[in-house]
């Protein structure tokens, strides 16, 4: 299996929600450019990437899918996309749909689902993401401790989910940079992340966002 994800944090997230799955990650990679020496390397039996990658963030995971199927049409290959683009998944689709996956990036926060829908890409089985789906904080999910954030505090976290900085946090919501700090340390609080050399903080928090 390899994951190429231009967000680190996001990356990094998959990576350890695919392995708490039992799904070995050979590779991983932030931009297309080593895909298919990494996908000749390791032969894995599928490849899960971002649709829009640098440098221009627009279809370039859609292009390097077309590449990987058309040299390797035995291995695999799940899209994510963080928004509904009909025309590009079902042209992709169109082609042989066999082996092929897309799915919106908030499947992610369902571990079982998208290890789920790996394996039956790998399988050459189809998956496609319905184009109408709830967004992940509203997604009905059991109590737990992202109840106690604030609306704000979720506003946060799913950004931090998308790999922001607080920098570029403050930017999306308007808000300065002191009070992304503060949500941020609440959000820490709320979901009993102490500090700790040996995790990282904001991936922890991430993966409690993805799990719901």
């Amino acid at each position: 299996m390899i994951v190429a994800e231009d967000s680190a944090l996001l990356r990094l997230g998959i990576v350890r929600l695919l392995t708490d799955e039992g799904i070995e990650v050979a590779a991983e990679c932030g931009d297309t450019a080593p895909l298919l020496a990494l996908v000749a390397e390791h032969t894995p039996d599928a490849v899960l990437l971002d649709i829009r990658m640098p440098p221009t963030h627009t279809d370039e995971g859609l292009v390097a899918a077309a590449a990987v199927r058309a040299a390797y049409p035995d291995t695999g290959v799940l899209l994510l996309s963080q928004y509904v683009e009909t025309t590009a998944s079902v042209r992709a689709l169109a082609q042989r749909p066999e082996g092929f996956g897309y799915l919106l990036k908030e499947r992610v926060a369902d571990a079982e689902e998208l290890s789920g829908a790996l394996k039956r890409v790998a399988a050459g089985e189809t998956v496609v993401d319905p184009l109408v789906v709830a967004r992940l904080m509203e997604t009905p999910r059991r109590p737990g401790p992202l109840d106690e954030l604030t609306g704000r505090e979720r506003d946060v976290l799913a950004l931090m989910a998308e790999g922001r900085s607080n920098e570029a946090i403050a930017r999306k919501l308007v808000i300065g940079g002191k009070t992304v700090e503060t949500h941020v340390r609440n959000i820490f609080a709320k979901l009993s992340l102490e500090s700790d050399p040996t995790e990282h903080r904001r991936v922890m928090a991430v993966l409690r966002f993805l799990r719901g």
